[in-house]
């Protein structure tokens, strides 16, 4: 059987029952599955935004596997295009994000935002605003970095 590649985000987290409900509240993930261990530890699950999957587990520190708090950060940023940039990063940081950066308008014709997450994780988050072809969006760039 051969199947059409799709890439999907999967994360740690310290606290993924947490985490799934700062998800579903904040960007409307809805939850397609969970296998949870008798203790509550979540070994795997997966949400549904858009039409994407993250998928996420618990930190498993007996097999290596930690989320961003336990080492400092994270070099992986999440992407997620919304409706209403300002309205998602308001709703993230009363449900305890720390904004990284505030919406604003970018030269590459997006509205957007960073956020850390309660969890470490960081959510470039983004509402287009206009349609901006790829030689504008450098020329654009060239001009501010110039």
């Amino acid at each position: 059987m051969s199947a059409d590649p799709v890439m999907s985000a999967y994360i740690v987290v310290a606290d993924a029952a947490d985490a799934i409900e700062f998800y579903s509240k904040v960007f409307g993930a809805v939850e397609r599955m969970r296998l949870a261990e008798p203790s509550g530890r979540i070994g795997h699950a997966e949400l549904v935004i858009g039409d994407s999957v993250l998928m996420l587990a618990d930190e498993h520190p007996e097999l290596g596997v930690v989320g961003p708090r336990a080492i400092g950060g994270s070099p992986v940023s999440l992407h997620l295009r919304v409706d209403d940039v300002d309205a998602v990063s308001t709703a993230a940081e009363q449900a305890g994000a720390t904004m990284e950066r505030a919406p604003e308008e970018q030269f590459y014709g997006s509205r957007s935002a960073t956020l850390i997450d309660p969890f470490g994780h960081r959510w470039m988050i983004q509402t287009p605003t206009e349609e901006v072809s790829a030689e504008e969006v450098q020329r654009r760039y060239d001009a501010m970095t110039t």
